[in-house]
C-alpha cells in the first residue's frame, strides 16, 4: 500500500497491492514445488510404510489388520541377527577407512601447488561412477573366469592360484569394502576439502609464529575446527554403510552362505521373494528409528 497525491494536493491511498505480490506468497510460491517433491517421495511413502508395517500386507490380496505381529516376528526371522551384526561390522570397517582416507587426500591436496588441480579431479573422478556400475566393474576385473586381475598377479609372481576375491567370506568382505573406498574417497575428500579451505589461513600463521610444529597445529588447529565438517562426512558415510545395499546385490549377491546380506537385503528379499510386505514394512521403520536414533548420538558427541 503505497501513498499518493489526488488533485486536490491532499495525500491518498492507492489501492492494495494483490495478494499474490507480497513477500510471503512469494516464497510460497518459490518453495511449493519443492515441498510437493519432499511430500509425495518422502511424506507419502514415510506414512505408507508405517501404516504396511501395520497389517498383513500381502502381494495380492486385502490386508489385515496385523499389529503387533510383523515387529514380533521380526525375531523369527532366520537372516536378521546375522545381517544386523555383519551390518554394523561393515559399518564400522568402512566408516574408519574411509574417514582416515578421506582425510589424507584431502590434507595432501589441501594447499595450492602445480599439479594439485590434476590429483583433486583424478581423486574425485570415481565418486562421478554410478555405484551399480562401480560393482559391476569390480565384479569384471575380480572374476577368477575372465577377469584381469588374478593374471596380472600370477604374471608377477605374486599368487599362484586364483585368489577367490568373493568366495570365502571375509574375502568378499575385503573386497567390498575396497570398493566403497575406491567409489566414496574421493566424495568425502572434497567434503573434507571444502571444511579444510574455510579454516583462515592467519590461524596457521599464527600458530607457526609461536612455534608450533605440524602434528600440533593438526591436532589442536585442524581437527577442532573441521570438526563440522567431519561431522557431517560420518553421518553421510555411517548412513550409508548401515543401508548398503547396491554393492552386496550385484557385487556379492549376499554370499557366499549368506555372509554378505544386510540389513537392506533382508528387507529386499522379505518384500519380493517371500511376498511379505508388512514384515518388510516393519524391519524399514526399526532401521529408520536405528538411524535417527544413531545420527542423533552422533550429533550430541560431536557438538562437545
Amino acid at each position: 500500500m503505497t501513498l499518493t497525491l489526488t488533485r486536490s494536493g491532499r495525500r491518498g491511498r492507492s489501492a492494495p497491492s494483490p495478494w499474490w505480490r507480497g513477500r510471503k506468497a512469494q516464497g510460497w510460491l518459490y518453495a511449493g514445488p519443492t515441498a510437493v517433491i519432499v511430500g509425495v517421495l518422502f511424506v507419502v511413502p514415510l506414512v505408507l510404510v508405517g501404516w504396511m508395517s501395520l497389517n498383513r500386507w500381502p502381494l495380492l490380496g486385502k490386508a489385515t489388520p496385523n499389529f503387533p505381529g510383523n515387529y514380533t516376528a521380526i525375531a523369527d526371522n532366520p537372516l536378521f541377527v546375522d545381517a544386523v551384526v555383519f551390518t554394523l561390522k561393515y559399518t564400522v570397517i568402512t566408516t574408519v577407512l574411509l574417514s582416515a582416507l578421506a582425510l589424507g587426500l584431502a590434507l595432501l591436496v589441501q594447499e595450492r601447488r602445480p599439479g594439485v588441480g590434476f590429483f583433486r579431479t583424478a581423486f574425485f573422478l570415481p565418486g562421478a561412477v554410478g555405484f551399480a556400475a562401480a560393482a559391476l566393474l569390480f565384479y569384471g576385473m575380480l572374476n577368477n573366469d575372465f577377469g584381469p586381475i588374478d593374471p596380472i598377479l600370477r604374471s608377477l609372481g605374486i599368487t599362484d592360484e586364483p585368489v577367490k576375491w568373493i568366495g570365502t567370506p571375509n574375502m568378499a568382505l575385503f573386497s567390498t569394502i575396497t570398493l566403497v573406498l575406491w567409489r566414496f574417497a574421493g566424495f568425502n575428500m572434497l567434503i573434507l576439502l571444502t571444511g579444510l579451505q574455510s579454516i583462515p589461513v592467519e590461524v596457521y600463521e599464527a600458530a607457526r609464529t609461536d612455534g608450533a610444529d605440524r602434528w600440533q597445529i593438526f591436532t589442536k588447529i585442524t581437527l577442532p575446527l573441521l570438526r563440522p565438517t567431519i561431522a557431517l562426512m560420518l553421518i553421510l558415510s555411517v548412513t550409508g554403510s548401515l543401508l548398503a545395499f547396491d554393492q552386496f546385490f550385484v557385487f556379492t549377491n549376499g554370499g557366499p552362505d549368506n555372509s554378505t546380506v544386510s540389513m537392506v537385503m533382508v528387507i529386499y528379499r522379505d518384500a519380493f521373494f517371500r511376498f511379505d510386505l508388512g514384515g518388510a514394512a516393519a524391519l524399514s521403520v526399526v532401521l529408520l528409528v536405528a538411524l535417527v536414533a544413531l545420527n542423533a548420538l552422533q550429533m550430541k558427541v560431536l557438538r562437545k
